[in-house]
């Protein structure tokens, strides 16, 4: 395919985000690449209501749980370092977790199979609110106050905002720096995306900030941030789509581990007896470290999502193809999932 169908079917594919972000919606940023190079770029809508600032390549999303293969990244550097291991146990960082957390390893805890108890499910009463938000080690403590987990590590699969806040609380225990400076130090800076950070009300500011929306009776109201919205390590990194084509980039050359270091993180864990995991009975999926990794049609992939309060995200790498696709949107009627799938199918054709 020519690079100019190419354009053609990715534009196609922005055509319904175009209709639905107009110049004074919110909307949406769309990167396309093949083997290292932008191959197309679309933007769409405006970063917030109040200032109609248009989004552009510069534009911080939130990703939500797109921050997740940051996380196990950063878990991952620590590993190389020899400060860590994939059997060290969550006991052995904090040694005052439950008895339930003797069988929790830092595997199970970045393949969504610890059993970890969903700290959200257990936020009631607290006092919680978007502006009086539930913090990281807040989160540890619920999971303190319990004497068991879902299932015993291992044993089942669930995807877990739990595991990845705790894995984001070890990192900054063992690195003795607070989990912001560390992939700052570690991912952010050495790649050159130096628009890209985990926030944190107080400390930092997002660049160009694009603020989540939601339609509300006809028209687009700002929802930019919950009661779970200040947690780090599942879900709290803003970038862009020119900060992530050097994420890319780098996850494509093995710029920040060899390929065999990075190797674990892109085989589907199994559980304790040799069997695949399924999110239920007749849904199986395959995990790695921080990405999903199930095929697109015959194209093997890694992938992740995210939603939260006003955004929408997704990154489609088609591994064999060279193709890696973006989607941010400030919107939560846009399924940037969707999107990406469809322009990942478009750039991978022949």
């Amino acid at each position: 395919m020519s690079p100019e169908m190419l354009k053609t079917s990715c534009l196609l594919v922005a055509a319904a985000a175009a209709l639905m972000a107009q110049s004074v919606e919110p909307g949406s940023a769309i990167l396309v690449r093949r083997n290292g190079q932008t191959i197309s770029q679309e933007f769409h809508g405006v970063r917030d209501l109040r200032t109609r600032t248009p989004i552009d390549a510069l534009t911080d999303f939130r990703l939500a749980s797109f921050t997740k293969q940051f996380t196990a990244m950063s878990v991952m550097l620590l590993i190389h370092d020899g400060k860590l291991r994939y059997d060290t146990r969550l006991t052995d960082i904090f040694p005052d977790f439950p008895a339930y957390g003797r069988a929790i390893t830092i595997r199970h805890l970045l393949t969504h199979t610890s059993g970890l108890p969903d700290y959200e499910d257990l936020m009631e009463g607290g006092g919680w609110t978007a502006t009086h938000q539930i913090q990281d080690a807040e989160a540890l403590e619920l999971l303190r106050r319990q004497d068991h987990g879902k299932f015993a590590a291992g044993t089942s699969w669930s995807y877990s905002n739990s595991a990845y806040v705790v894995l984001g609380l070890v990192v900054a225990k063992v690195s003795g720096m607070p989990f912001r400076d560390l992939l700052a130090q570690r991912i952010f800076k050495p790649l050159g995306m130096t628009r890209t950070l985990l926030y944190v009300n107080g400390v930092n500011t997002v660049p160009n900030r694009a603020y989540g929306h939601s339609p509300r009776d006809g028209k687009y109201v700002e929802t930019d941030q919950s009661s779970s919205s200040a947690t780090q390590g599942d879900g709290g990194i803003y970038s862009n789509v020119e900060d992530l084509a050097k994420w890319d980039d780098a996850l494509r050359t093995n710029r920040l581990l060899s390929a065999k270091e990075m190797a674990p993180a892109l085989v589907p864990i199994k559980l304790a007896d040799g069997s695949a995991t399924h999110a239920a009975p007749d849904k199986p999926v395959a995990y790695g470290y921080g990405w999903f990794l199930d095929p697109l049609g015959a194209h093997p992939r890694m992938w992740h999502s995210g939603t939260t309060m006003g955004f929408r995200t997704a990154i489609e790498r088609l591994t064999e193809d060279g193709v890696t696709v973006i989607v941010l949107s400030n919107r939560s009627d846009f399924d940037a999932t969707v999107v990406a799938e469809k322009a990942a199918q478009a750039a991978s054709s022949r």
